[in-house]
């Protein structure tokens, strides 16, 4: 558990505050982001579905008694593929929860290269669908292809816009709308969702209650830049609103004064 009470800031949009120190791989391109054979089949199966879903499920309601509102709105495309966006706050529970309110659908989440670069643990972050962000245009390339390709076979794919972990953070830092290009481009929808902090008596962790929002679609008939910054303003809306909602605060961020 993050035993700090204070966390005091410069710049909420690049600031991070993840307590794990890992020294991240460069992702060019000759990165495989989709394994055809049958043994890396079967190795994303054991430990997407095998190992880590039963731990999500455990963790996610033993640590922070998790609780889900409006899962019934994913309903609406449960055979289609989807972008999901949420907010960064945990570094374990932010990979589960995706996988918990989503379920049965497949998550694929973009992350940093850091999380296929821990000595053990990132060799099965892939298996269990991660997309790290590439160096270079070739390698940007092939990322584009397996984002498409996992939207194409009706699998969701989750991004955390805030891109950095601010933990029990209980309100929704400002970001652009770069990660919109990928539904503005491909015109699929988009959820939301939004986990707040709530205090619970004799635990010494916050529960975690995740509010989900969507389908927001975007306008194709707008230019690209329009309809990606559209669907932004629109998810940021939403989460902040849902932010709201959060009743207890866990730690404290203070910004930094500018002494210059």
């Amino acid at each position: 558990m993050d035993k700090r009470k204070v966390i005091y800031y410069t710049d909420e949009s690049t600031d991070e505050f993840s307590v794990a120190e890992i020294e991240p791989r460069v992702i060019d391109e000759n990165y495989v982001y989709i394994h055809t054979s049958r043994f890396k089949k079967f190795t994303h199966f054991f430990w997407y579905r095998v190992v880590a879903t039963p731990i999500a499920f455990l963790y996610d309601k033993l640590v922070f008694g998790h609780k889900a509102k409006g899962t019934h709105k994913l309903k609406k495309h449960r055979k289609d593929g989807y972008f999901l966006y949420g907010n960064h706050t945990q570094d374990i529970a932010d990979p589960f929860i995706p996988n918990m309110i989503c379920f049965p659908k497949t998550t694929y989440m973009i992350v940093h290269p850091n999380n296929v670069s821990m000595p053990v643990l990132g060799k099965i972050t892939p298996s269990l669908g991660a997309l790290p962000v590439p160096e270079g245009m070739k390698a940007y390339k092939n990322f584009l292809e397996a984002v498409e390709t996992r939207i194409s076979q009706g699998h969701v794919v989750v991004i955390y816009p805030e891109a950095h972990i601010w933990p029990y953070y209980t309100k929704i830092r400002n970001f652009p709308d770069t990660s919109f290009t990928y539904p503005a481009k491909q015109g699929v929808p988009v959820y939301c969702f939004t986990n707040t902090y709530h205090k619970r008596r004799f635990f010494r962790h916050p529960r975690i209650i995740t509010y989900i929002d969507g389908p927001f679609y975007p306008d194709m008939e707008k230019p690209l830049k329009a309809r990606r910054q559209e669907l932004r303003d629109t998810v940021y809306r939403f989460m902040c609103k849902r932010a709201e909602k959060s009743t207890h605060v866990q730690i404290q961020y203070i910004k930094r004064e500018n002494t210059q």
